[in-house]
């Protein structure tokens, strides 16, 4: 009887969060494909922002949710300049450095970025933690810019703010997408050792 009784609590607990766990396994999928550098990745990141719009949402942690809705968006172009730079020799497009100069263009732009959704969060919406949701917003506008661009130090970028967001969700008691978050710090580590694995073999070639 005891063990009936685990399995339903059990059961529902995956029924009342199977949005959240399907959430959590789909962008799993988007994170190992983006270590592989498979443009599946943005198959898997569509699905998975979808799903965190409406998550991110039923939480007020509104600039997150708006992350998710500029995460469709740029899975789409990610997608296509995948596709359409690899038709063009038939290679798949090479991860590059970010140099000085285009580095300083990012902060600046994540720095106003930041300061902006701050403002609108504070503004006109009843959001929960605005600074730290307004930092992770910005910081991952940049992040997956240069995913889709292949700069390997999106993978740094990611670092810092999985391991803010993982606080963030911990406090909103999003216990799922806090392990979810746990792993993507870890990963985008192992990303960034993948990727610039990546580079060094093409260099001896």
């Amino acid at each position: 009887m005891e063990i009936v009784n685990m399995f339903n609590k059990v059961l529902g607990w995956v029924i009342e969060n199977k949005i959240e766990i399907f959430g959590v396994l789909t962008l799993l999928a988007y994170l190992y494909f983006s270590i592989k550098q498979n443009s599946l990745l943005w198959f898997f990141g569509l699905i998975g922002s979808l799903l965190y719009v409406y998550i991110y949402h039923s939480v007020k942690l509104y600039a997150d949710m708006g992350l998710q809705v500029y995460y469709v968006i740029i899975s789409i172009y990610g997608w296509i300049y995948w596709k359409v730079g690899k038709q063009q020799n038939d290679k798949p497009i090479e991860i590059k450095f970010t140099n000085k100069a285009l580095a300083i263009q990012l902060i600046w732009i994540t720095t106003v970025l930041f300061f902006a959704i701050s403002y609108i969060l504070n503004t006109f919406t009843d959001a929960s933690l605005p600074y730290w949701d307004a930092l992770t917003t910005a910081g991952g506008i940049t992040a997956t810019w240069m995913l889709a661009r292949k700069y390997i130090e999106h993978w740094l970028i990611w670092v810092i703010v999985d391991l803010i967001s993982l606080v963030m969700y911990i406090y909103k008691g999003l216990y799922i997408t806090s392990v979810l978050f746990v792993i993507y710090t870890a990963m985008a580590i192992v990303g960034y050792i993948e990727w610039k694995k990546s580079v060094l073999i093409a260099v001896q070639k």
